[in-house]
Formats: C-alpha cells, sequence, structure tokens
C-alpha cells in the first residue's frame, strides 16, 4: 500500500493513523489535506479531517534536512507545533512545501504573515548552508498561505474588472515578490488588461493597465 485516505478528528490524528496504517516515518510521506473539519456546537454538526497521505519511494536530501531544521528550529523556539511535508517538489519554487499545525501555530504567522515570511527566509538559509547548495523549500502555517495566495488572486480579478470597466489603471497596494507573482499569473490571461511591476524594495506595486 503506498497511498491511504484517513479519517480522524483532526488533521494530526489523521497523518498519524495514516503513518502507523503504512508502517512509515512522516519524512518518507507526502500529505495532502482534504478536509481539516470542523467541532461543530455542542457536538452537533461537526466534520472529521481527512488527508490523502502518499508514500515517496525516495525523499531528497533537500526534504529530508528541511524536516531536520524545521523540526530543530521550533524546538528551539519552544512552541507546540508539528511540521508536515505536503509537496515534494512544488511547481512555482521548484523544490518541497511543508505546512505546520498545532497548538501554537498562530505565533509563526505573525502580521499579515511577516512572521512566517522570516521563519521560512531563515529555514531556507540553513538549509541551504546544510547542504552546499541553494535549496528552494515553502513552509505555510495552517494553510495560511494558501488561503493568502487565493485572497490576492480573487482581488486582482476584482481590480481588473474595475479596470476593463473604467479605462482607468489602477496600482494595487506594496506586495512582496511572491504576491506579487500571484497578481501576475491570475491576469496573465484575462482579455483586457496587462500587469507590470514598479517601485523598489517593500514598496514595489503591481500596476494594472488596460490592454
Amino acid at each position: 500500500m503506498r497511498e491511504i485516505v484517513m479519517t480522524a478528528r483532526t488533521v494530526e490524528e489523521a497523518i498519524e493513523l495514516a503513518l502507523k496504517e503504512l508502517d512509515v516515518d512522516r519524512v518518507e510521506v507526502e500529505v495532502n489535506v482534504i478536509s481539516r473539519g470542523k467541532s461543530g456546537i455542542l457536538g452537533i454538526g461537526g466534520e472529521s479531517a481527512k488527508v490523502r497521505v502518499e508514500v515517496i519511494d525516495s525523499p531528497s536530501d533537500t526534504i529530508k534536512a528541511a524536516t531536520e531544521v524545521i523540526d530543530e528550529v521550533v524546538s528551539l523556539l519552544g512552541i507546540s507545533v508539528v511540521s508536515t511535508l505536503t509537496q515534494a517538489e512544488q511547481e512555482e519554487i521548484g523544490g518541497p512545501a511543508f505546512d505546520l499545525e498545532g497548538d501554537d501555530a498562530g505565533l509563526l504567522i505573525g502580521r499579515r504573515g511577516e512572521t512566517l515570511k522570516s521563519f521560512q527566509f531563515l529555514i531556507r538559509h540553513i538549509v541551504s548552508q546544510r547542504l552546499g547548495a541553494r535549496a528552494n523549500v515553502n513552509v505555510d502555517v495552517e494553510g495560511y498561505q494558501e488561503r493568502r495566495y487565493q485572497s490576492v488572486a480573487n482581488l486582482a480579478r476584482r481590480v481588473a474588472q474595475r479596470v476593463a470597466d473604467t479605462g482607468r489603471s489602477i496600482s494595487m497596494e506594496p506586495m512582496p515578490a511572491n504576491e506579487r507573482r500571484i497578481v501576475h499569473m491570475a491576469l496573465s490571461a484575462h482579455p483586457n488588461v496587462t500587469t507590470e511591476s514598479f517601485g523598489e524594495g517593500a514598496g514595489r506595486q503591481v500596476v494594472v493597465n488596460i490592454r
């Protein structure tokens, strides 16, 4: 058995049950969270968490190093979270993607994801040093980054519609490089608008223009 779908009260419980069923360690699997579930009200209307866990035949050196580094840094910080590999090779970055869950997960997000961005930079830096080469590693916390990307993409589409309706360019708020890339990708095939970035450093913005 190389893949299994498991349900449980929480995502972490579902993952642990799947690992036991597959008889593997966490570093040997890729986890796709199908549903995070919900507790319901007074025990009514709740839903179980569901995950798909797939065994990786040969975890890369980057996956192994990143798993170790994340666990070490989390331990040093003294926070209660567990890391899970969600993609062995994320197409956008060309490297593995991890998601952190746990009681203290919110502490790693910070205002507008600033703490998460710093945490990810630290992980990438340490992993790169250990491997002696640049390592692309994506770190998320309870799906925060994924939700943020979806929010940015939806905002970009609304702005594009407004530009198309008025014929006037709109400058979006300053964003980090990864979020600007989401805007460009979301509007790349739009028939009525084009996008470009301008500005320097933290003030760099995306401008949506009429085509």
